[in-house]
């Protein structure tokens, strides 16, 4: 993900939900200092390859933000699901809600989720409904490529925090997020829209992925190739049980994406640029972006608050005395343990990562009963033999879990793995009410056809 390149659209207005608008660009960076002849209208900015291609880079960076994959999505994983690795000592209200699984309507974290990702959505619909203006065949299929991934990994976002969780074998009818896939809007109409069911909204994401990897290029710089739509697929059909297809995408990635697990652990964290391992990354530099995983996680003395989010005990129990991971910490002033994962201000956020497809596939293949491309003992080993942790025997689904808090922890799964392995958090079940986000009080308001989640107003 590139946010490195500063988007030139600088206003954009839009209807969340009806995801309605029209842009207003400007050179200005000020937008109380606009002056109307500064302005150019919808039918210009959308005129150009190039104003197209400013559209795309525009949504890597509404993508890349803090209120998304800049380390909010991230971390809203970790609150929401603790029970027992981490402590929240912030003073943010609204987090310490997702902490203690007393949302409210209301709260400004869940609402700038919401917003910005249909925001992302928007643009790519933008840009899909005028790739025409795009010329030369390369650029055209790749930008396409890059703009349903972008769409499917916000749809993906949304539907695991705002519905509940998919259950492989069901109708999975319970209600997920409003799917919309035109930029054009009937301002004479409703402009209500109501929610897509969960399995509506998973397939549209699979549907959008599948149609990327058919368009991305294997190698596209910082932003999304094939692989990098392969691994986010695969984590789709993990998250959903489909075994078999998750097998197959996290092993084509393996097998054919050229990425490699970096040497050594600490090198996968705090880089400025990509790793060998990064399937896709929030590029953050000091001029652009900001990491939330390093605000919340880290200490000041490395540009966080002070460690926000500490580790318990609990967590550090999970590894033995070999394993570089259960070192992987460090301590601030107040005596807290914080994860040493995000000392890098202005490091990217890691949100695909190599060491994640081995453990998706180690994971199917064990409960398919199958070893394509390795044995499931053989790929956890793997990744366990990088961190200096002794080699297992045998391997089991608790293990292979325990694996994947060590290796990906405070990197966005907790929550998410409750839920599909049907777990628990303290005494709430994974199927929860408080599990699931609000739909926000201010698209309630303005939408009539919006059903809130049950234990909202």
């Amino acid at each position: 993900m590139l946010i490195s390149k500063t988007n030139k659209m600088k206003n954009i207005k839009h209807i969340i939900l009806a995801l309605s608008g029209f842009f207003l660009v400007t050179s200005c960076d000020r937008e109380l200092d606009i002056n109307p002849a500064q302005s150019i209208t919808t039918g210009q900015a959308i005129s150009t390859p190039e104003n197209i291609n400013n559209i795309l880079v525009g949504t890597y960076a509404i993508t890349g933000r803090a209120d998304l994959f800049g380390g909010d999505t991230q971390m809203y994983a970790d609150l929401l699901g603790n029970s027992e690795y981490v402590d929240w000592y912030g003073t943010y209200a609204a987090l310490r809600q997702i902490y203690t699984k007393n949302i409210v309507s209301d709260n400004a974290y869940v609402r700038d989720t919401w917003q910005y990702a249909y925001k992302a959505i928007y643009q790519t619909n933008v840009i899909l409904d005028n790739l025409n203006v795009v010329t030369d065949t390369d650029d055209k299929t790749r930008i396409e490529g890059e703009a349903k991934f972008l769409r499917a990994i916000n749809y993906f976002e949304l539907v695991r925090y705002f519905g509940k969780q998919y259950v492989a074998g069901s109708t999975n009818s319970q209600l997920g997020v409003p799917i919309v896939l035109s930029s054009k809007v009937d301002f004479s109409g409703d402009l209500s829209i109501a929610r897509n069911t969960v399995e509506e909204v998973y397939a549209q994401v699979i549907k959008d992925l599948t149609e990327a990897i058919a368009k991305l290029p294997s190698d596209n710089s910082y932003y999304a190739d094939v692989y990098t739509a392969k691994a986010l697929l695969a984590r789709v059909y993990l998250q959903k049980g489909d075994y078999a297809n998750a097998r197959a995408m996290s092993n084509d990635v393996i097998a054919n994406s050229g990425r490699a697990l970096v040497g050594s652990f600490d090198g996968a964290f705090n880089t400025g640029e990509n790793t060998s391992e990064d399937l896709f990354a929030t590029q953050v530099t000091s001029q652009s972006g900001i990491n939330d995983l390093n605000t919340f996680y880290a200490d000041d003395i490395y540009g966080g608050r002070g460690g926000d989010i500490a580790v318990r005990e609990e967590y550090v129990d999970l590894f033995e005395a070999s394993d570089v991971r259960g070192d992987f910490f460090y301590y601030n002033g107040y005596g807290d343990r914080l994860s040493a994962k995000f000392k890098n201000q202005f490091g990217n956020v890691h949100v695909i990562r190599l060491a994640e497809m081995y453990l998706i596939r180690a994971e199917a293949n064990l409960a398919l009963s199958t070893s394509v491309g390795a044995t499931p003992l053989s790929d956890i080993n793997l990744v366990r033999n990088r961190a200096h942790a002794s080699s297992l025997s045998a391997v089991t689904q608790a293990d292979i879990m325990e694996e994947r808090s060590r290796e990906l922890g405070f990197e966005g799964f907790l929550i998410h793995d409750i839920k599909r392995t049907k777990g628990s958090v303290g005494s709430l079940s994974w199927n929860s009410d408080k599990l699931v986000f609000p739909i926000p009080l201010r698209e309630m308001q303005v939408n009539n056809k919006l059903v809130q989640n049950p234990g909202y107003n």
